[in-house]
């Protein structure tokens, strides 16, 4: 189990730093290898995310009481996995500013005003989505610890019926008891 999420960890960060180096070569080069980059840049980013989502399939079947160390892990990949979309948006925003740029023969000074807002935009929308899958993980926590709960009271209700039939039958068994006892006495 562990061994199959180690080897997703090895992928997971030869797949980061291979995106990292890219990333940090976009602004560098040619126009038209810029764009060939950033298609490549974007299809190992899906690459990463679905190994994300492996690593987190095989911390779901592990044991609770080991699955803590795992969970820490996954956050830290998860976080890793967002500076890297911000890193190659703000890559990619400088990209099409200097194209814009190039075609419409622009001085750049609004772009810079723009590009500031927009970034601004991002990482607000980046700190929502982080704040909604922080919820989204309690929501799920929450209902994995009331389905225990509810199978625990469940067992609970089986052994109240249990013991509840006992005393009936010990409850039967005294009244014959009883009986037997007021005849032998009357005889």
């Amino acid at each position: 189990m562990s061994s199959d999420f180690e080897g997703y960890e090895q992928d997971f960060a030869v797949l980061t730093a291979e995106i990292t180096s890219k990333i940090a070569r976009v602004p560098r080069l040619p126009p038209d290898e810029k764009k060939q980059m950033v298609a490549n840049v974007e299809k190992q980013l899906e690459e990463a995310k679905e190994l994300l989502e492996q690593m987190d399939l095989e911390v779901r079947e592990i044991p609770p009481q080991s699955r803590g160390m795992y969970n820490n892990r996954m956050r830290s990949y998860k976080q890793e996995m967002g500076k890297l979309e911000t890193d190659f948006k703000r890559s990619r925003i400088a990209y099409s500013d200097e194209v814009r740029n190039e075609l419409l023969g622009d001085d750049g000074n609004s772009s810079e005003n723009q590009r500031a807002h927009l970034l601004d935009n991002t990482e607000r929308l980046e700190r929502s989505s982080r704040r909604l899958e922080a919820g989204y993980q309690i929501a799920v926590e929450t209902e994995q610890i009331g389905q225990e709960m509810l199978e625990n009271l469940s067992h609970d209700r089986e052994k109240i019926q249990r013991a509840r039939e006992r005393l009936r039958e010990t409850d039967a068994n005294l009244g014959k008891s009883s009986r037997i006892l007021t005849g032998m006495l009357r005889r």
